[in-house]
């Protein structure tokens, strides 16, 4: 049976349908999710995609949390489902706690959009499997509210349990607490990070590359070996 893998769209959604089709294009079936259904149409994972949800009002992710389709995820993400959140979906699982910490704007209050590197940092996700750990890869940024932040005991343990999934390479393009661009939760089935691997799925989009490929390629390796 094919995984078959949800995107959630919500209002200023940008990139959902990019994220369908890096999951069709790694042997998934997509489904799309609408923010105000609470059926996940019993889809094995859930990616929430990046954008500017509710124009971004309140704070990055503020409103999304409280959509009815986000009961239904947070229950399930507790439960064990995978879940990625790229960019403004990083900003949601913030918000619902799903993750911990929060995003601030930019230190410099520009948006930003660029190619960056990346190193993993942790290969042993649902969402990192079929990286190395240390391996560095290159995929797009784009965010305007991309800086994460969290106190020093929250990420002194982030650091000591392994959490910090990716973190930037060459230059911190947002001013994010020890170079942070992505974080995973203690069971690694929620994954969220402010890059878009989605827009390096084939060698004719975003970076030329194919980097972002294997966020894809692990959940369903994953799935179908479950």
């Amino acid at each position: 049976m094919t995984a078959r893998i949800g995107v959630v769209t919500f209002p200023g959604t940008l990139d959902d349908q990019d994220a369908l089709r890096a999951a069709r294009l790694a042997g998934a079936e997509p489904v799309s999710l609408w923010h105000r259904d609470k059926d996940l149409k019993q889809v094995d994972a859930v990616v929430l995609a990046g954008g500017f949800s509710y124009g971004d009002y309140l704070r990055a992710g503020a409103i999304s949390r409280f959509s009815p389709v986000m009961e239904s995820i947070i229950e399930q993400a507790k439960a064990g489902m995978p879940v990625l959140g790229i960019c403004n979906g990083f900003q949601v699982l913030t918000e619902a706690h799903l993750l911990p910490g929060a995003m601030l704007r930019n230190n410099h209050l520009h948006f930003i959009c660029r190619d960056q590197k990346l190193r993993v940092e942790n290969a042993e996700t649902a969402w990192t499997a079929d990286y190395e750990q240390g391996q560095e890869i290159s995929v797009p940024l784009k965010n305007m509210d991309g800086r994460y932040v969290a106190d020093e005991r929250t990420l002194d343990e982030l650091e000591a349990e392994g959490r910090v999934a990716f973190r930037y390479l060459d230059m911190n393009p947002n001013g994010s607490l020890r170079d942070i661009a992505g974080v995973t939760n203690a069971a690694g089935n929620v994954v969220g990070l402010m890059p878009h691997p989605e827009h390096a799925v084939e060698p004719l989009i975003g970076t030329g590359g194919t980097d972002g490929l294997g966020f894809f390629t692990s959940i369903l390796k994953k799935l179908v070996n479950a």
